[in-house]
């Protein structure tokens, strides 16, 4: 028997009603036959008093014919004994082949056999044999942007749904799901919770809390990550299990928040890999604009490496002759030495007293202007809910697509203004807006789905980050335990073992930057010498954009 026919059997079994409804299906078809086999026997009987000669086979093979509503006319009764008989059978096979055998059969045998298909896609507990997998208990854009990553390096992954309909739709779409009730610790037994290499649940905190509860109670050593929407459940998720908590709205509105330009030109620090840090500095309004890479010289005079630059929204790898324009964001790499040179030298341009526009008081907007604080810069926050607004400080209560609502939060003279709205489409509209008023202002956004990143560009803005794509690289970061980045959306940072194919070669003879895009920064913690050969086993960091990511996974990753 095919093993999918046998799955899908002992699937069909495993439940008491399926059991009890087949051994009902099987009473009825009993009952059919005695029934055949007596009017066969009847009929016999009414033909041989006709005189007509018949074998117990002509009377089966006529009770069936019949019965079916077949009728073919080839064996007659005379008598009108033999001709109500004839009724009686056909009425009989009508009752049960044409009514109650065939809605029987589709309730109790065809109905259970396509569920027990569908429930055989989308299994309910996983092989013993199952280890170093990633549990994820709610789909959300979060979990889907993650599943894109797991995918591309490779990692195992299992996405529990508690309804079947669901988990079947997620399947189709080539997920990997398992249904359960992620509240029953049985579910996660079957799961091998003991051999999983992370647990990651976003759902909201009541949920996570429950989650976190129940597996750490199975399994007290494996990483639990989840998602706190209130800052008051950080604390309960911790006590209830989770080894780290992502407070998503307060990352998102601090990275916002240090990626304006109305601040000094000192450069911010977005993630370190042991020694060597990556920064970002604006360019605006210092002596940077309208010059070359190779006219600047960082590498020559402070040691720091421009591993790539940002020009409204488009990242691209530095060159010698990468012009630097005055909306042009620069991504470093060096030591922290290297980079408080920088800023020494650096940090007294661009100083302005204009006040950052932040647009939506929620969680992001609110944590957002608490950076801007810690950054010495003024702000004002537009919030047309005046619940919403109460308790702000600096806050504007009105319409951001009102012109005088922004004209009073100064929109004109500022440099930069930060989009912080749940809803993508009103965050297009409003950067469309801001730019048409001030062509030359600085626009951050943030975006909830990541199909509309593009669009938002389109709009207009310089930088946007996805509350999705943040959340997801936590968690894999996390996985990978590494430092957690807060990059633009588009900019990717990752870390691998040297790939054989690229073992013994060097940087500048592997073309790595011509073909994929990305661009090395370390090797082993360091900043690498492009003429030194790669050597074995050893780990290296590359900075490029998310298709320069994915090129570089398929052209050189080890499968």
């Amino acid at each position: 028997m095919p093993k999918g026919v046998a799955t899908q059997l002992s699937q069909l079994m495993h439940k008491r009603a399926n059991r009890r409804n087949l051994g009902t299906l099987f009473k009825l078809l009993l009952t059919l036959a005695i029934i055949v086999a007596l009017f066969s026997v009847v009929f016999r009987i009414l033909i041989l008093r006709e005189g007509q000669e018949a074998s117990w086979i002509t009377g089966l093979y006529w009770t069936l014919t019949t019965m079916s509503t077949l009728g073919f006319g080839d064996i007659t009764f005379q008598g009108d004994l033999g001709r109500l008989f004839s009724v009686l059978v056909l009425i009989t096979g009508l009752v049960f082949l044409l009514i109650v055998l065939p809605f029987t059969f589709i309730q109790f045998f065809y109905a259970p056999w396509i569920q027990a298909q569908s429930e055989a896609r989308a299994p309910r507990q996983l092989p013993p044999s199952t280890r170093g997998h990633v549990l994820l208990t709610h789909y959300d854009p979060i979990v889907q942007a993650l599943i894109n990553k797991l995918d591309r390096y490779h990692y195992t992954y299992y996405l529990l749904m508690p309804d079947v309909a669901d988990a079947l739709q997620l399947h189709d779409q080539g997920i990997n799901v398992v249904v359960g009730d992620f509240d029953n610790p049985e579910t996660y037994e079957k799961l091998q919770i003991k051999q999983a290499a992370l647990v990651a649940t976003t759902d909201t905190d009541p949920i996570n809390t429950h989650v976190a509860f129940t597996v750490h109670e199975l399994n007290p050593t494996v990483p639990i990550i989840a998602r706190a929407d209130d800052p008051r459940s950080v604390d309960i998720l911790k006590l209830a299990g989770c080894t780290h908590v992502l407070q998503l709205e307060k990352m998102l509105g601090a990275s916002l928040a240090r990626r304006t330009q109305s601040g000094d030109a000192a450069a911010h620090v977005i993630g370190q890999y042991e020694e060597l840090i990556i920064a970002e500095t604006t360019a605006a309004h210092t002596p940077l604009v309208d010059k070359t890479l190779e006219e600047i010289g960082l590498r020559k005079n402070l040691g720091l490496t421009a591993i790539g630059v940002w020009e409204r929204g488009i990242f691209q790898s530095a060159l010698p002759d990468t012009h630097i324009g005055p909306h042009t964001v620069l991504v470093l790499t060096g030591s922290q030495r290297q980079l408080d040179r920088f800023n020494e030298l650096f940090c007294i341009y661009k100083a302005s007293n204009v006040p950052v526009v932040i647009i939506g008081g929620g969680g992001v907007g609110r944590e957002a202007a608490r950076t801007l604080v810690e950054l010495g810069l003024d702000y004002r926050i537009v919030e047309k809910d005046p619940d919403q607004a109460q308790g702000l400080d600096n806050c504007i209560v009105g319409n951001a697509a009102d012109f005088e609502v922004l004209k009073r939060a100064d929109i004109m003279n500022a440099l930069t203004v930060i989009i912080t709205t749940h809803d993508d489409d009103i965050n297009v509209y409003l950067t469309v807006y801001c730019r048409r008023l001030n062509p030359e202002i600085q626009i951050i956004s943030r975006v909830s789905q990541e199909k509309n990143i593009a669009t938002l560009h389109r709009a207009g803005a310089d930088f946007v980050m996805s509350y999705a794509s943040m959340g997801a690289d936590a968690i894999f970061n996390l996985l990978e335990r590494s430092d957690t980045l807060t990059l633009p959306e588009g900019l990717s940072v990752f870390r691998m073992k040297i790939p054989r194919s690229l073992v013994g070669k060097t940087i500048a003879n592997s073309s790595i930057r011509k073909n994929t895009g990305c661009t090395v920064i370390a090797v082993n913690g360091t900043p690498p010498d492009p003429n030194k050969s790669l050597p074995r086993a050893a780990e290296i960091i590359l900075i490029g954009s998310t298709e320069g990511e994915k090129r570089f996974l398929d052209m050189y990753a080890d499968v």
